[in-house]
């Protein structure tokens, strides 16, 4: 094989690479923690796929509205498909902190987390220890379960 098909090769090779990253970049949403974003998604779409339902999660609205939410920090992929099984599309999807007024205080190895917007109060927050995430959701349920009428 000569150099010159070689380095061909390699250039042709490096061009559908660069292309396919040009092409993913534009199929690509940035969403926060507790956040949603709204994407359109294409006629004909009958089955969303979530890549890790555990950092994201999408909801199929009318006239092809889907909302995507995010649940956890990382990356993951939403795949669209039609009624026959086909790829429409397939969005990355990004999931990181909210940069608004959260204030995170480290003891040792304990860490809680409070939005401070004027006055600080706990938040959920991935990575917090185990006590203070569990004793905010408790009190986080327990407060939903009163204004629908349940109590915890």
């Amino acid at each position: 094989m000569s150099s010159q098909f070689r380095k061909a090769g390699v250039l042709g090779a490096l061009s559908v690479v660069l292309l396919s990253s040009a092409a993913a970049a534009e199929n690509a949403v940035d969403v926060s923690v507790d956040r949603a974003s709204i994407l359109r998604a294409p006629d004909g779409t009958s089955t969303v796929i979530i890549g890790n339902p555990l950092i994201a999660d999408a909801t199929m609205q009318k006239n092809g509205v889907l909302v995507i939410t995010g649940k956890s920090y990382g990356s993951t992929n939403i795949m669209l498909l039609d009624g026959a099984g086909a790829v429409l599309s397939e969005t990355l999807v990004s999931v990181r902190r909210a940069q608004d007024n959260v204030v995170v205080v480290q003891r040792g190895a304990k860490r809680e987390s409070f939005a401070c917007m004027p006055r600080c109060e706990p938040v959920l927050a991935v990575g917090d220890s185990p006590d203070s995430f569990s004793a905010t959701a408790g009190q986080i349920n327990q407060r939903g379960g009163m204004s629908t009428g349940r109590e915890n």
